[in-house]
């Protein structure tokens, strides 16, 4: 029996603007569908575009050109009645983007506070179970301020997994992460990818990250891509291996 694919993020004819410099195009004639359950990495050097392509993907940007649909909604999607649909999609973005004056649960809690009519303890629970996954439970009433950009990423992560999201987007995690902090995204992500017990009925979520360098991620990620010279290009397993030493 013939089955569906199922798009969540889809792009045609795309034009990627600049987050601080809405005139500019980045990268050009995106043409690109993520399905439910992939896992892309997309690589590009410093001032490729990365940020602002993950941010569009997500609907925090509007395309300059084409279209871009989100679970089959056309952007934008920021009316009070696609809230739902936004809420499916996390992102995690490169340095956190933290609330200091908040403690690290706190940060945590935010979106459950949000858009959850549930009570104290069930948010305090479901924050417990967050902190401990991603290792920051000594540090649950800390200010995130003084913590290293790694752990403030963690930080970050934590809070986009309170709602336990179908899709989630994350801005170079591997930015600046010494080799132990490095293995432990790349683990933990594989996790989610497989299905982690955070996740109701530990369904797989779908991933999308960026990266400097694509390398790390051969053999967690499944499908990759590059942004080089303004253009998006999809990039075949193999030729990542081929490139790496000893790979």
């Amino acid at each position: 029996m013939a089955t569906t694919t199922e798009f969540v993020i889809e792009m045609a004819g795309v034009a990627v603007g600049a987050l601080r410099g809405p005139d500019a195009v980045v990268v050009a004639a995106v043409n690109w569908s993520v399905a439910a359950g992939d896992f892309w990495a997309v690589g590009g050097r410093a001032g490729s575009g990365k940020s602002d392509f993950l941010m569009l993907a997500g609907g925090l940007l509007s395309p300059r050109a084409g279209v871009c649909k989100i679970f089959g909604d056309d952007l934008p999607i920021f009316e009070e009645e696609r809230l739902q649909q936004r809420l499916r999609l996390g992102f995690v973005f490169d340095g956190g983007h933290l609330f200091n004056h908040l403690t690290v649960a706190e940060n945590v809690a935010l979106p459950l506070r949000y858009h959850l009519e549930s009570s104290a303890a069930d948010i305090a629970e479901r924050v417990e179970r967050l902190l401990a996954a991603t290792g920051l439970t000594l540090w649950a009433n800390s200010a995130p301020g003084p913590l290293g950009r790694s752990w403030q990423k963690r930080v970050g992560l934590a809070r986009a997994l309170a709602l336990a999201p179908e899709v989630l987007l994350l801005d170079n995690p591997l930015g600046g992460a010494d080799a132990q902090h490095a293995a432990w995204w790349l683990e933990f992500l594989g996790q989610l990818s497989a299905g982690h017990d955070l996740m109701p009925g530990q369904r797989p979520v779908t991933l999308v990250v960026t990266a400097d360098d694509l390398h790390p991620w051969r053999n967690r990620a499944r499908q990759f891509a590059e942004l080089r010279d303004g253009r998006f290009e999809v990039v075949a397993k193999e030729r990542l291996a081929a490139e790496t030493p000893n790979g």
